[in-house]
């Protein structure tokens, strides 16, 4: 695509003409160059002919008409308390800040609206995390970036309510889906964020989201996300963030998508005694195929970084959960622990569990758990000898076996949700051995 074909799309976008020049100057460098630079390297994930990089960013008609189901998920939204966000499809089409929370210079709008209205403090932040042109996923989604979020929590205030989020695909419509999330928590704050991936409608379509989470001295993130993409997307997700010295930031990710999917998650604690806890857990099923890289890089004194993940395959489909510990020079008196577990449920599906730890630096602690397994025989056994059919047996294993990592989520609310979405995955177990 030209930068005039590139430009005249942009044009149909929600504050296209008032974008700060830091920022389109940024997109048309991008635009030159994604093309020519190479893929993220995921470790034992293949995604290369993938078709990530969709041209169209704006369809017209779909500006023209929009997304209802992303209305109705808002007025949903609407009946509880705390502060909310909906975009669907190229729009934000739903904002909900209470007052005392704008009074307290609170920031949660569109990614584009921001760029307007607070260009400067989203510059003091955009890209600081992830080089602007450090991959081509990462360039491609600033040349071809269609909408997003940003929130900004200013100092010393505790959010008692989580921020809720809905970042939902228009597929009525062949358009690529590219978002940007920045989040920024400055010195000694404290907020959730619950953010929710989805899709409406059949066309086919490609997925890159970034985020950018900066946790400041002091402060607290605890960052959750339900991801349930359906199967006509293949999807790239970034999450990435860094902290400052004392901050800790909580990852708590159900990747229960239907797409072929790479979720990329890096966290940078750079400021010394600053602390992450991430918590995943996947299911695969069909001819699905998920790689989960997540990767803690220790750099400062007294970190603390542990990474928890359990995943289910089924039927023909693939998980790869790749665990990376880094403790870089100087980081003493560091910890970095993780632990990758995968549960196949079939003989023709695929499953890697890769524990990978890099030490740079004496006086610090590290260790990693890797398995891959089916279900136990025994175990099932005994239920089916309570009186459970096979396939109610299984189902309940399953449900234990990704226990540990849901009860390690830092909320109820999310833990409630998550195991609603794996109820309803895991209901195909019951009605493939109801076919059979």
């Amino acid at each position: 695509m030209s930068l005039n074909e590139l430009h005249s799309q942009y044009e149909l976008l929600p504050f296209a003409y008032e974008l700060p020049t830091w920022f389109t100057q940024l997109r048309d460098e991008a635009a030159e160059k994604w093309e020519a630079l190479e893929l993220p390297k995921i470790e034992r994930a293949k995604f290369h002919r993938w078709p990530l990089f969709d041209n169209v960013i704006a369809d017209e008609e779909a500006l023209m008409n929009p997304l209802t189901y992303g209305a109705a998920a808002a007025l949903e939204m609407e009946v509880e308390e705390g502060a909310k966000i909906v975009h669907a499809g190229n729009s934000t089409i739903m904002e909900s800040l209470p007052m005392d929370l704008k009074e307290q210079g609170i920031i949660l709008m569109d990614l584009f609206e921001a760029l307007v209205e607070y260009p400067e403090l989203v510059e003091q932040y955009f890209g600081t995390v992830i080089p602007h042109q450090s991959d081509k996923v990462i360039a491609y989604n600033t040349a071809h970036l269609n909408g997003g979020l940003f929130i900004y929590v200013p100092k010393n205030i505790e959010i008692k309510l989580p921020i809720e989020t809905i970042l939902m695909a228009d597929a009525r419509y062949q358009q690529a889906f590219n978002k940007r999330v920045l989040i920024v928590v400055d010195e000694n704050s404290s907020v959730d964020y619950l953010e929710r991936v989805q899709a409406e409608g059949e066309a086919t379509f490609s997925t890159t989201i970034i985020v950018e989470a900066i946790v400041k001295e002091r402060a607290r993130l605890k960052y959750m996300a339900i991801d349930t993409l359906p199967q006509n997307t293949h999807a790239y997700i970034k999450r990435y963030a860094r902290t400052e010295r004392d901050a800790h930031i909580d990852w708590a990710i159900g990747e229960m998508n239907d797409s072929n999917v790479i979720l990329d998650l890096d966290t940078y604690l750079d400021g010394n005694g600053s602390e992450s806890q991430v918590a995943i857990v996947g299911i695969s099923s069909n001819k699905q195929v998920q790689a989960i890289d997540s990767k803690v890089v220790n750099r400062g004194h007294h970190t603390i970084g542990n990474i928890f993940q359990h995943g289910v395959i089924l039927d023909r489909s693939t998980l790869t959960f790749n665990g990376i510990g880094l403790i870089e020079n100087g980081a003493k008196h560091a910890d970095a622990q993780q632990e990758s577990r995968v549960l196949m449920l079939s003989d023709k599906a695929r499953g890697d569990a890769n524990p990978i730890l890099l030490i740079e630096e004496f006086e610090v602690t590290a260790g990693h758990a890797a398995s891959i397994g089916q279900v136990d025989e025994q175990q099932l056994h005994y239920l089916m000898s309570r009186g459970l059919t096979k396939e109610t047996a299984e189902y309940l294993v399953i449900r234990g076996f990704l226990g540990p990592v849901i009860l390690s989520m830092p909320s109820q609310k999310v833990r409630d949700e998550l195991m609603e979405v794996i109820d309803h995955k895991l209901m195909s177990i019951k009605a493939d051995d109801l076919n059979d």
